[in-house]
């Protein structure tokens, strides 16, 4: 049988957004686990690191070569039976790395009837039929965009900045504003469902708009941003600031030019994270990442519809037509952590403030657990999962046993976890200060530890 603690050798992929060499996270997790296929390249930009069994980049038992889908598909015990049945022998989340130099396109991700639709139309750019719900953990600070804004403040972008009323056109910015102030305070579903249709209106007017109007459009933008400081936008609102708008403009501007998602960020939350907080993007949802290192977990799929921000396949219609149109403050799309109450923590950890977080997202496909072990001899016992686990650490060292089975852990070290296996970890630091710092994915099926707590 199989043990079920398997190191593993994860891919990275290489994408112009990424951070270059060794400034990027993925690339020195990649580097940690030697391959002749790799080596780190001061000029080349390392993007994401994917863990789990997808095909387009699957991950192998450093010891024999096979990929982790060879392994769970011959002996599919260690998934779990209920695992195995309901996702087809497969581990049903991708857990990945991502290191963001420059902004990832504006973008969102089918939901399961959708992304049937869309595979069967089109392999080549939806190559998976699966929905894509995703969470994303800070490692490093971060910066991001994330659902629709109020639409208070949408309004307020459309009043103070001339040259996005300019592109959305006079009569639909009216209009707009007009449905706002008429459904101000007003949370029944029927005015929920008339601002989400004004919202869907105003956003496919600046979408659909030309390319000659936009980049006339960007040329004001830019040149306003640079002249009006803290007093672009109008000042800004609460949770955006005029200046850093301005700041956004320009480095945007700089990376891409005249762009349409230079218009597309004001409709858009924009968020900072600090390491161990969390943003849930369920499927439909637009977002886009802007600078920073994040874990990132998802269903198992790679679908990504794009309009803006990118170089790549835009589907601008499609975009506009599966977006859900919410709209809320961004502390509303931030995930709370929690205790995990199923890892038991020695006397040494306790009294080092060490601790083990829970991030669950209202998906049965996965959730996250954040364990920091401080102090040498600290020490977290997992009990054991009816599904698979796939662990990495993001910083220290330590001990990784699962039964018998004891390896070294380091920044970088990858390991799958078998089901119904009991997991210890052990900080091995040179000093108090030090932290171990590991993530996990797991899923259950029968029994699961995160929802039903």
């Amino acid at each position: 049988m199989q043990v079920p603690l398997i190191r593993l050798q994860c891919g990275a992929n290489s994408y112009e957004w990424g951070k270059k060499g060794n400034s990027s996270a993925v690339a020195r997790f990649a580097a940690a686990t030697p391959s002749a296929d790799f080596s780190i390249q001061d000029d080349k930009p390392y993007a994401e690191l994917w863990m789990g069994t997808h095909p387009s980049n699957p991950s192998k038992d450093v010891t024999t070569g096979r990929t982790l889908l060879d392994l769970v598909q011959d002996n599919t015990a260690l998934l779990a039976p209920s695992v195995a049945a309901r996702y087809d022998n497969k581990v049903p989340f991708l857990f990945k790395v991502l290191s963001v130099n420059k902004a990832l396109s504006i973008q969102a991700h089918p939901n399961k009837k959708l992304a049937e639709q869309l595979h069967a139309k089109d392999p080549k750019n939806y190559p998976d039929d699966n929905h894509k719900p995703e969470m994303a953990i800070a490692i490093t600070p971060f910066e991001g965009f994330c659902g629709f804004r109020p639409l208070g403040e949408i309004t307020h972008f459309l009043d103070s900045v001339p040259a996005l009323r300019q592109l959305v056109g006079e009569d639909t910015a009216k209009e707009f504003a007009e449905v706002v102030k008429s459904t101000k305070d007003d949370e029944s579903k029927e005015a929920v469902e008339r601002n989400k249709k004004a919202l869907q209106k105003v956003f496919g007017a600046l979408m659909s708009s030309s390319e000659a109007d936009m980049a006339a459009a960007a040329k004001i933008l830019v040149e306003s941003a640079a002249g009006a400081g803290a007093n672009f936008a109008g000042g800004g609102v609460a949770a955006t600031s005029g200046s850093t708008l301005a700041e956004l403009v320009n480095r945007l501007h700089g990376q891409f030019g005249a762009d349409y998602g230079l218009f597309v960020f004001f409709f858009l939350n924009f968020v900072t994270l600090q390491p161990g907080e969390a943003l849930f993007l369920q499927a439909d949802d637009i977002h886009a990442y802007v600078s920073g290192d994040i874990i990132e977990c998802m269903a198992s799929s790679d679908n990504v519809v794009r309009a803006g921000f990118t170089p790549k396949f835009k589907d601008v219609d499609t975009l506009v037509n599966m977006l859900t149109y919410s709209y809320a403050p961004i502390d509303e799309q931030k995930m709370e952590p929690r205790d995990y109450p199923y890892a038991t923590l020695n006397r040494a950890a306790y009294s080092s403030g060490s601790a083990v977080t829970l991030y669950d997202p209202p998906i049965e496909e996965f959730s996250v657990v954040r364990s920091t072990l401080k102090g040498n001899g600290s020490k977290a016992t997992f009990d054991p999962l009816d599904g698979p686990s796939i662990i990495i650490c993001t910083a220290g060292k330590g001990k990784i046993s699962v039964g018998p089975s004891v390896q070294e852990v380091k920044e970088g070290y990858v390991f799958f976890v078998g089901a119904t296996a009991e997991c210890v970890l052990v900080s091995e630091s040179s000093s108090d200060d030090d932290e171990f710092i590991t993530f996990k994915a797991f899923c259950e099926v029968e029994g699961h530890r995160g929802a039903s707590l």
